[in-house]
């Protein structure tokens, strides 16, 4: 694996392997953000976080199933300040720490942009697309309102901003979210978020899978892949080498992981993956990756970037 480099930049930072957890599975508690630190994860993703902390849904709030996931865990984390608290220990491991910011209002999004620029972390992700919560829309399906949020958050501090976005179906919101996104410097892109409002039941039971938000939940997992892949695709095209994306949906193979390169994405975020197998999925993945570049005559995944020929 030594003559293969899995190394990548996102937003000018520089990561060991592109390969990183999704924030959501296995990083709510300090415990878990240090074995991802211990792991060959090539990033430490915090929870996304809220003012407060929060419990989240009532359970059982997550399944998996062959080829998907479905959760409605509702945000539960530790709260911001907590997180604040771990930056410093966790930059220890001299790896990137990217805080995940989910606000409830638009002065949530302000207060803890403000305290994480004024941190150690090296990215903010600034979550618009969480669709597991009661009574609160994702922000991003809302160009207005994602404009008044990028224009109060932009220049608070040197921090490159990120935003992880949900599922776009029609290219004109790519072009308004990509606009958006140049006015206001954001960095770098996290695609795609669940997908909102999916259903799944138990015709055993005949109950939802889930309990929360009446069975409804974000479904996650290898099923949404194609999705993820096309959002990654039209931004990358968009946007060229002036923003990171980075793809999120679906990893489970060091194929997935290709794919996603070559669709235009610099790094990749591992969720249900993650959660079902542990730590263990980013070395293997990653073992996966260098033997597939290398069988493809690259010798840096870098170099695969956006590289996806038309047919």
């Amino acid at each position: 694996m030594s003559t293969i480099d899995i190394g990548t930049k996102v937003a000018g930072v520089s990561f060991r392997s592109c390969l990183y957890n999704a924030s959501g599975p296995r990083c709510t508690t300090k415990e878990e953000l240090v074995g991802l630190g211990e792991s060959h994860s090539g990033a430490i993703m915090m929870k996304s976080c809220t003012i407060e902390p929060r419990e989240g849904n009532p359970k059982p709030r997550y399944a998996c199933f062959e080829h998907c996931s479905i959760q409605s865990m509702g945000l539960p984390n530790l709260g911001y300040e907590e997180y604040l608290k771990f930056v410093d220990e966790l930059a220890e491991f001299n790896k990137p720490v990217v805080a995940s910011i989910a606000g409830l209002s638009l002065n949530d999004y302000v207060t803890m942009t403000k305290a994480f620029q004024d941190s150690n972390v090296s990215l903010i992700e600034l979550n618009l697309s969480c669709p597991n919560i009661e009574g609160k829309p994702q922000v991003a399906y809302d160009i207005e309102q994602t404009e008044a949020t990028l224009s109060a958050v932009a220049e608070l501090g040197s921090i490159p901003l990120g935003l992880k976005l949900p599922p776009f179906y029609d290219r004109s919101f790519h072009e308004s979210m990509a606009e958006l996104v140049l006015k206001y410097n954001i960095r770098f892109l996290s695609c795609i978020n669940s997908i909102g409002n999916t259903l799944i039941i138990d015709a055993d039971k005949g109950t939802p899978a889930l309990r929360a938000k009446h069975g409804y939940g974000g479904l996650s997992g290898p099923c949404i892949k194609p999705i993820a892949l096309a959002n990654v695709r039209i931004f990358h095209e968009l946007l060229g080498d002036n923003v990171s994306i980075v793809g999120v949906g679906g990893v489970q193979t060091g194929t997935d992981v290709y794919e996603y390169l070559l669709a235009g994405a610099s790094a990749v975020q591992i969720g249900t993956m993650y959660e079902e197998e542990g730590v263990g999925c980013f070395e293997r993945i990653e073992n996966e990756l260098g033997t597939i570049l290398k069988e493809k005559g690259y010798t840096r995944a870098t170099d695969a970037v956006g590289a996806l020929k038309e047919q």
